[in-house]
């Protein structure tokens, strides 16, 4: 599937820009999967107004595969999405499944995607590790023959792998590479997924999401300028593909509008501004930055458990939890920040979504 035969509904709400969450694991706790609530997950994200989810990515949790439940969760995710009236009524849906493994593997998953209905898949390269350019280009080569694909830039911190600008320039000239979420959470690196696309370009063909969850606001304001062949080449980020997102997922949405708002606008008021930061803070408690991310996933589960949707915040990793003082400071950042929560959209429809 190439994405120019992609229906051109949901591939506008890519274009245009949107709030899309790294889809959550919802366990009991025996670990196991609780389907009841992986649907309100999604009900809620839907309900809150993203352009679609992705599901099978970092935060749903790489394990996934390991126990059997990566066709499972897509499948719930995608039923959720055909079935469900979201408040305000039906709306095009980006929905976007990852891949991890070597390429046997990253294969196979594209065609299972590609069979649930699935419009694009986001490709780790973290088992890739120690390959050589050239390895990297013809694994992604052999994805992008299955499925439309999303580039992802993970940060080492959680498993990624160093990419150079030579790199993104030769895997943003691969036809059908759609978009690309960056998530090095480095400046540096994130310039160079840029530079590679407008290298390349292919800065009309490829729609560039930030999943940098420590600089979101500013990712999404900021004009990148560039120079190809003399002349400056303006690129933007247009949304967001992002773990924090997973949660207060409505904020989220009213922020990427009064974001597209003022810079359609222009000039961005500093008040948004200043949201960068604060933003910035809440991923901080969220994503456990004090101990080096160990609570990434364990931090959005609380935020979802303290909203009623979750029962816990169990990963399929019993290793995996809060790290020593992220309970209080998500608590603290709750409070600091109740602009940038949506606790009481989530309790105002949980029943719905849960029902």
């Amino acid at each position: 599937m190439h994405w120019s035969d992609l229906p051109a509904e949901p591939l506008a709400v890519l274009r245009r820009g949107a709030v899309i969450p790294a889809h959550l694991l919802a366990l009991d706790a025996g670990r196991r999967l609780d389907e009841r609530r992986q649907r309100a997950l999604t009900r809620y994200y839907l309900d809150a107004g993203s352009g679609g989810v992705a599901v099978g990515v970092h935060s749903t949790q790489f394990a996934i595969r390991d126990v059997g439940l990566y066709q499972p969760v897509l499948e719930l995710a995608m039923q959720v999405a055909r079935d469900w009236e979201p408040l305000g009524g039906r709306r095009p849906l980006f929905m976007v499944a990852g891949l991890a493994g070597r390429t046997q593997q990253a294969v196979s998953e594209a065609k299972l995607a590609q069979g649930l209905g699935y419009h694009a898949v986001l490709l780790s390269l973290a088992a890739m590790k120690g390959a050589g350019e050239d390895e990297l280009i013809a694994h992604c080569r052999a994805v992008a023959d299955v499925m439309p694909l999303v580039g992802f830039y993970l940060q080492p911190a959680v498993g990624g792998i160093h990419l150079p600008a030579s790199f993104w320039q030769r895997f943003a000239a691969i036809d059908n590479v759609v978009a690309i979420k960056m998530a090095p959470f480095n400046r540096y690196r994130t310039l160079d997924v840029i530079r590679g696309v407008v290298a390349a370009g292919a800065e009309q063909r490829i729609t560039l999401y930030t999943g940098n969850d420590d600089h979101i606001v500013g990712d999404l304001m900021a004009p990148f300028t560039l120079v190809r062949d003399g002349e400056p080449v303006t690129v933007r980020i247009k949304g967001g593909l992002l773990g924090h997102w997973s949660v207060w997922t409505r904020a989220a949405v009213q922020l990427l509008e009064r974001i597209h708002a003022a810079v359609d606008a222009g000039p961005v008021p500093p008040d948004l501004l200043a949201l960068d930061a604060q933003v910035t803070d809440c991923n901080a408690a969220l994503f456990d930055v004090a101990h080096d991310f160990h609570g990434c996933i364990a931090g959005c589960h609380e935020v979802l458990r303290r909203q009623g949707l979750l029962l816990g915040t169990w990963c399929l990793d019993p290793a995996e939890g809060l790290g020593e003082g992220q309970a209080a400071e998500l608590a603290r950042v709750g409070r600091d920040y109740p602009h940038l929560t949506d606790d009481a959209f989530v309790q105002e429809h949980s029943a719905r979504w849960l029902g």
